[in-house]
């Protein structure tokens, strides 16, 4: 009879405590996140935690753990990717159609294979979800660097998570709205043969397209990421811009879907673009460590 009265009691007064418990959690986890953010790193050289890797049994171990902990937040990314990518399902036939607007529709496209759609349908709902995904993976990736960057990096680091994915969309609407009308009649008529499309060569060609736009869109916030830990110095970027200009075009060609130059420039001017404003990122992340160890 206890535990029934005491089993009664608890579930009776789980609202109450519910709500005392999401009342009281800010104030349990705000010092928590200042702490985090304003809290200097441990700065040792990176030649010294190699040496003691290889001497050292306690650093190999510390190693290990860092690899422990790299996992768990890669585990939590993956999951979070199978949920949005669940939660694409819902509207993937939607943005199947949506996708094949630019060649006539749907009635456009002929399957000759039986498996064929559903493999259309999945790829969709993997890049549908990977872009609803995104801020949760990049703010995993910044809890596993930020204890290495110094406060006002890891604070720019948590303000750069809702750009990932505001690049990454900009990219994909790029290759879209801009790439794609101007590709596909000269991809659909070249030489004067007109293309039988299918589905699976459709819709591979577009959702390759779309992603590693979206990718190369992310370069200004991993130059401010390797420009944050002294990797990439501000002033080598400016300085190397010509080279930049020609790695970038020889990207962009690899990238392209035509060999005409006009569709080539489409894409490397806005790669050209970001990458002078990665330079305006980097020297957001590099001189600020600079002058806090100056004045250490």
């Amino acid at each position: 009879m206890r535990k029934f009265f005491s089993g009664l009691w608890w579930l009776l007064t789980l609202p109450f405590r519910l709500v005392f418990w999401i009342a009281r959690a800010p104030f349990r986890y705000i010092p928590r996140a200042y702490s985090f953010l304003t809290d200097p790193p441990d700065d040792t050289p990176l030649t010294d935690v190699f040496t003691a890797a290889v001497q050292d049994r306690q650093v190999r171990q510390s190693i290990w753990d860092h690899i422990e902990v790299l996992r768990k937040h890669i585990f939590r990314a993956v999951l979070a990717l199978v949920l949005t990518v669940g939660v694409s399902f819902f509207f993937t036939e939607k943005l199947v159609a949506y996708l094949a607007q630019p060649v006539g529709g749907l009635e456009a496209l002929k399957a000759i294979e039986v498996t064929e759609s559903v493999g259309v349908f999945m790829r969709v709902a993997l890049i549908s979800g990977l872009a609803l995904a995104l801020p949760y993976i990049a703010f995993e990736f910044w809890l596993f660097a930020a204890p290495a960057l110094m406060p006002r990096s890891r604070q720019f680091g948590l303000l750069a998570i809702p750009l990932a994915s505001i690049f990454f969309l900009a990219g994909m609407a790029f290759s879209y709205y801009v790439m794609l009308p101007a590709a596909l009649p000269f991809l659909l008529n070249f030489m004067g043969i007109q293309a039988q499309l299918r589905p699976q060569s459709y819709f591979s060609f577009v959702t390759g397209l779309m992603f590693w736009i979206g990718a190369a869109f992310e370069f200004p916030l991993v130059i401010y990421a390797l420009s944050a830990i002294r990797l990439v110095k501000p002033a080598v970027l400016a300085k190397q811009w010509r080279i930049a200009v020609v790695l970038i075009a020889i990207l962009a060609a690899a990238i392209t879907p035509t060999v005409d130059p006009v569709n080539m420039g489409l894409v490397m001017l806005p790669m050209i673009l970001l990458y002078f404003i990665s330079i305006g990122f980097s020297y957001l992340a590099y001189p600020r460590r600079k002058q806090t160890e100056e004045t250490a």
